[in-house]
């Protein structure tokens, strides 16, 4: 084995094609990431984030801020529309303060501090269930203010009801899917040269829109044949089950960097017997 042998590849996913299906938004990073290390990223969202079709829940919510002990925010888009709606109804952040604060992951976390809120809580597992676990013993009698995408899953305000908690949900935001990415999608597929070698899936939405973008004429599983499917997390991944895809890959770590680390270390040879 020679020196050259133990140094680690500057470019490990160099030859590899990778479909990002996040939001035009929220997509850049992850690229950008991604052919750093060599990959050549195709970007074909799967989901557009738009505004709810009413603010009149939200902003219900906003004017009775005081009377909130907890404030859970799931995504980093809920906590980028929540500022934009706080800045809409001529609100400072400080109106936050006297609030216990919860983040699901980091990412979240990071946009928070960014707009000087103090989060108290980020579950060990960036999940709903462990939202709830780090709450178990924290929210009987409280008031507690949940902003979230309009369809999401309702794990946290069943859980925090049966707690003792008295639970508002505010819609932010909502995600539809965004036509003009079927036929770029089924065109990636189609041509050998710009199918990819790996698609990522970065939440349940992802996946179901995805399907959606398909169509029924053939399996998803057969239209993915060779293709490695990559999970940011169990709840990504029970979805790829639960539509018949699989998944090839899964992050430990729930996060896009922990997404990008797992396609990586996926990608990486064997070492050779000794």
């Amino acid at each position: 084995m020679t020196s050259t042998d133990l140094t680690p590849n500057p470019q490990p996913l160099s030859g590899k094609r990778i479909l990002i299906t996040r939001a035009h938004e929220q997509a850049g990073a992850m690229a950008r990431e991604l052919e750093r290390l060599g990959a050549t990223v195709v970007s074909i969202p799967t989901i557009e984030i738009r505004p709810p079709q009413s603010f009149q829940p939200l902003d219900k919510a906003l004017q009775k801020i005081p009377a909130y002990d907890w404030l859970l925010l799931t995504s980093v888009n809920g906590v980028k529309a929540l500022f934009k709606r706080m800045e809409k109804q001529e609100m400072h952040s400080g109106m936050l303060r006297q609030l216990s604060v919860v983040a699901i992951g980091p990412a979240t976390r990071a946009e928070l501090e960014q707009h000087g809120v103090k989060v108290a809580i980020t579950p060990e597992e960036y999940v709903a269930e462990s939202v709830v676990s780090a709450l178990k013993d924290k929210v009987a009698g409280k008031r507690v203010l949940l902003v979230r995408a309009k369809v999401a899953r309702d794990v946290i305000p069943q859980e925090l009801r049966r707690l003792g908690a008295e639970v508002d949900v505010a819609e932010a935001y909502e995600t539809v899917v965004p036509q003009n990415s079927r036929e770029k999608i089924r065109a990636a597929l189609a041509d050998p040269e710009q199918r990819p070698n790996i698609i990522t899936f970065t939440s349940s939405s992802t996946v179901k829109n995805f399907i959606t973008l398909l169509g029924a004429n053939v399996s998803p599983k057969e239209q993915l044949q060779g293709i490695a499917v990559a999970s940011i997390g169990p709840v990504t991944s029970a979805t790829l089950i639960e539509v018949g895809l699989g998944v090839n890959i899964e992050a430990k770590d729930y996060t896009i960097p922990g997404l990008i680390d797992a396609i990586v270390r996926n990608s990486q040879p064997l070492p050779s017997a000794q």
